[in-house]
């Protein structure tokens, strides 16, 4: 399981995909607890398995078929706790012989290995490269006609056609330390579909700093692309996704430096959703904000949403920090926060996702 292929000149951890997810071959599981164990042990047993257990008393070996490896995973899931999923280490070895020192770093947890073993529709998908981006406008909050950018957002394309939406990809991808390379797939799909209909718009493209280990080198094919299709450094705008979720903001700063210093923008997403993203702001220093959309959201009805959203907007402006105010679905709303001094907007009001880039959008007036 998880075993990769090493290409050349290649990243194995971003830029391959499991060659082998479920195969034949031995299950080595090692348990924290003994009753875990022995739990584990009642099953194979109960199941037909002939289970060897170690000499060590924490590891049970069992051999694994190809015909019944998917009930045995969904056996095992309701078998064990989460907790307990998450706790015990798995190594599935599909060659002859005992495990070597080479071997461990494919090591993984339980719960990894059995989400990442129900997980062939999406690696299937990034194999076959139907990823696809739809584009959604953002504007200038006086003049909503004027389009400053597109945001590339991610699509999935399942085998009949149907459109797969990100928050499974994503749920899924998460679970089965699938992220590094659903998030590159993501990034070359925007840069791909953003050349092909020759979007001359700045293109705002989504990224996750946990899933990218060291930007000068995991990095790198994304910038080739961009120069491959011949997009303007300054014309691309990395868009931070769960920045208030990352524990590491030093490897944070390291990733938009990296991409500030090879002349590509920043911003900072989902301001005002988080307990640490004000924070973030002044270590960061973003080329452009984004207030949540939950925070938008019937802003002009709400005096708490009313009275932050106003705060972030005279705190963009006195920093000088383009402001983008996310999810505008009525004119309501838009009025609001362009009266507040929001530089862009963006919402279902302006226009929704669409395969191909939105040329021109309606002018909302103030009212």
């Amino acid at each position: 399981m998880n075993k990769l292929v090493e290409v050349a000149g290649r990243c194995s951890r971003c830029e391959v995909l499991p060659s082998q997810v479920m195969s034949p071959g031995k299950l080595y599981l090692w348990f924290p607890l003994g009753h875990s164990l022995h739990k584990t042990l009642s099953y194979l047993r109960q199941a037909g398995h002939e289970p060897q257990l170690l000499e060590d008393g924490q590891c049970l070996v069992t051999t694994l078929d190809q015909t019944g490896s998917q009930d045995f995973t969904i056996a095992l899931a309701n078998t064990l706790t989460r907790k307990e999923l998450k706790d015990a280490q798995v190594l599935l070895m599909t060659s002859n012989g005992t495990p070597q020192l080479k071997d461990f770093h494919r090591v993984t947890s339980l719960q990894q290995f059995i989400t990442l073993s129900q997980s062939g529709w999406l690696l299937e998908m990034m194999a076959a490269e139907r990823l696809t981006t739809h584009f959604q406008p953002i504007v200038q909050a006086q003049d909503t006609s004027q389009i400053f950018a597109q945001e590339a957002l991610m699509r999935g394309v399942d085998q009949d056609g149907c459109l797969v939406f990100p928050d499974r990809m994503l749920s899924l991808a998460d679970d089965a330390d699938l992220l590094f390379q659903l998030d590159l797939a993501a990034r070359r799909s925007a840069i791909r579909e953003a050349s092909r209909h020759r979007m001359q718009d700045h293109l705002f493209i989504n990224f996750i700093p946990t899933a990218i280990y060291d930007p000068a080198y995991c990095l790198r094919s994304t910038i080739g692309a961009i120069d491959a299709a011949g997009i303007p450094h300054e014309k691309v705008v990395f868009e931070v996704v769960e920045s208030a979720q990352s524990a590491d903001i030093s490897h944070l700063k390291n990733i938009l430096s990296f991409y500030q210093t090879a002349g590509f923008q920043v911003a900072l997403d989902d301001l005002g959703s988080g307990y640490s993203s004000l924070n973030l702001i002044h270590q960061l220093r973003p080329n452009f904000i984004k207030l949540d959309m939950e925070l938008t959201r019937n802003v002009h009805q709400d005096p708490y949403k009313a009275l932050i959203a106003e705060k972030l907007l005279e705190l963009a402006q006195g920093l000088n920090i383009p402001a983008i105010a996310e999810g505008i679905e009525s004119v309501e709303e838009l009025n609001w926060v362009r009266d507040r001094g929001a530089t862009f907007v963006q919402g279902y009001l302006i226009g929704k996702p669409t395969a191909a880039p939105i040329s021109a959008t309606p002018c909302f007036s103030a009212s």
